[in-house]
C-alpha cells in the first residue's frame, strides 16, 4: 500500500495538473482610487468545449476523515475546475496525471499553504475534495453545458491519506 504524503503546492510542482490561484507573484493593479488592489488574471478557465460556459457554484464541504483509502479519481474532460477557498486555512489536493486510468503510484498529494487555490487542468485525474478539522466553503468555477464533464475511475493499486496528512507540518 502506497502512503501518501503532501507535499507544499507551488506553480512549478502543480503545472503538469493545472494552475495554482495565488495571489504571490500576481500582476498587482490599483483601483479604485488606490483603495483596492486587483490582483490580476489569476487562471485561464477552459469550459467551452462543446458549447459550454462558465459557471461560478459554491461547494460546502465536510471534512474527510483521515486515514483514507483512495479508491476513486475524476476528471472533467470538457473543461478546467477551478477550487478557491473562502478561508485562509489549508487544504489537501490530491491528483495524478491526464491518462486513461490511474496507478496508485502515479498520485500526487499537495498541501496548500491557506490561501490558495487550485484550476485542475482539462482532464487532469483528481480527489474530491480534501478538507480536515471542520466543513469548509470554496468558490468553484467549472464548465456547464452539453455533454459528459464527469468521468470517475476505480483507482489500480492501493493508497492511503494518513491522519498525519492533516497537520500543516
Amino acid at each position: 500500500m502506497r502512503v501518501l504524503t503532501p507535499v507544499p503546492l507551488t506553480r512549478e510542482a502543480f503545472a503538469t495538473f493545472g494552475e495554482v490561484i495565488d495571489i504571490e507573484g500576481a500582476r498587482q493593479i490599483p483601483i479604485n482610487q488606490g483603495l483596492t488592489t486587483r490582483f490580476h488574471d489569476l487562471l485561464t478557465l477552459d469550459c467551452d468545449a462543446e458549447g459550454g460556459h462558465p459557471v461560478v457554484s459554491v461547494f460546502r464541504t465536510d471534512p474527510l476523515h483521515l486515514p483514507h483509502t483512495v479508491s476513486v479519481m475524476e476528471r472533467h474532460p470538457l473543461g478546467s475546475q477551478a477550487f478557491i477557498p473562502m478561508d485562509a486555512e489549508p487544504f489537501l489536493v490530491l491528483v495524478a496525471p491526464a491518462g486513461d486510468n490511474v496507478n496508485a503510484e502515479d498520485l500526487l498529494l499537495f498541501r496548500t499553504r491557506g490561501g490558495q487555490g487550485v484550476n485542475f487542468a482539462r482532464g487532469t485525474w483528481h480527489h474530491f475534495q480534501i478538507v480536515t478539522g471542520r466543513r469548509r466553503d470554496f468558490i468553484v468555477l467549472d464548465r456547464a453545458g452539453p455533454g459528459n464533464n464527469l468521468e470517475e475511475c476505480t483507482l489500480t493499486g492501493e493508497a492511503i491519506i494518513p491522519e498525519e496528512a492533516a497537520s500543516p507540518h
